[in-house]
């Protein structure tokens, strides 16, 4: 196990995670929210408007997008 720095919230904890326990809850539900929004969603014009829509953060979205699970949602733009 590693002392580090939470990616989302910037706390220090000790884990083999990327973040913390109570940002892995968050994570956790944004992460759903961002599915249930592809589902139902499919004209997504850029990473901005799909923060807007969802309310999480680019940064999150940036982040989620990186760790390979939404590798397979190929109309988000993420350049723009």
């Amino acid at each position: 196990m590693e002392f580090k720095r939470c990616q989302r919230c910037g706390s220090f904890y000790a884990s083999n995670n990327d973040i913390c326990y109570n940002c892995q809850i968050k994570d956790s539900y944004e992460i759903s929210k961002l599915k249930n929004y592809f589902e139902e969603n499919q004209n997504i014009e850029s990473i901005e408007e799909l923060s807007s829509y969802t309310g999480i953060s680019v940064k999150n979205l940036n982040r989620f997008m990186n760790n390979g699970e939404f590798n397979n949602i190929s109309y988000l733009d993420n350049n723009k």
